[in-house]
């Protein structure tokens, strides 16, 4: 049996008068995001940093991909199996696939990204290029 967490305005339909059309955002397949993780963007000197709130997720269920300035993280958080005899009486914990997609600027070094997972938290290093410096041109 599957859980499926409980939605009160959803379910009402009062805010919502097209189902499917307003709701949940989909993936590429068609497929809907069942949640989607925070993410905290600062940034230092010499880089970007977003770090992702990723709680009971493994590191190998995540994915980093960038591709034409978008940095996107992708993966699956599974629920766990739980014991013999227990009853849920609330969940409110979301499970299943989320995405999160990043526009970044063009002054970074795409080779140089890299990603690291410590304690549930996804945190990616995006460096900046040097700025191009303006070169004067003499008018003669």
């Amino acid at each position: 049996m599957n859980l499926v967490r409980w939605e009160p305005f959803e379910a009402m339909n009062l805010f919502n008068p097209f189902p499917g059309f307003f709701g949940r955002p989909l993936l590429g397949g068609g497929e809907y995001l069942d949640w989607t993780p925070t993410a905290d963007i600062s940034e230092t000197d010499d880089e970007y940093l977003i770090r992702a709130a990723l709680p009971a997720v493994k590191k190998e269920d995540v994915k980093v991909t960038y591709e034409d300035g978008m940095l996107t993280l992708s993966g699956e958080r599974l629920q766990k199996e739980h014991g013999k005899g227990e009853k849920f009486r609330r969940v409110e914990t979301y499970y299943g696939n989320f995405e999160r997609t990043f526009a970044l600027p063009d002054v970074v070094d795409a080779k140089a990204i890299k990603a690291e997972y410590i304690d549930g938290v996804l945190t990616i290093h995006v460096p900046k290029l040097e700025p191009k410096k303006v070169m004067a041109i003499a008018v003669q």
